[in-house]
């Protein structure tokens, strides 16, 4: 069971670097350091909006209109973080 928890555990580190590089790179692109007419650059923010992106539509049907602001990503990455602090803390139970 505990290693059920690692890999679990290990897919939240996995989900967590990739909002933390979906919203580098959505930075990076609206300061127009990167081009999304560069093939590479398309590909990887394509398939990270394909998938973040039903993740961060369902946070945003319940958090308010921010004008502009979207805070879809730092809820989610609260989440991960409490998922974290739980499997993390549960886990001596399972040895």
């Amino acid at each position: 069971m505990l290693s059920l928890i690692q890999i679990l555990l290990m897919i939240v580190s996995i989900v967590w670097y990739v909002v933390i590089a979906h919203v580098v790179m959505s930075w990076l692109i609206n300061f127009q350091v990167l081009n999304l007419r560069q093939q590479l650059v398309a590909q990887i923010w394509y398939g990270l909006e394909r998938l973040l992106g039903p993740i961060y539509s369902r946070i945003r049907s319940f958090l308010p209109p921010m004008g502009g602001l979207d805070l879809a990503p730092l809820v989610l990455l609260l989440g991960l973080m409490a998922i974290r602090i739980v499997l993390i803390n549960n886990a001596s139970s399972f040895y």
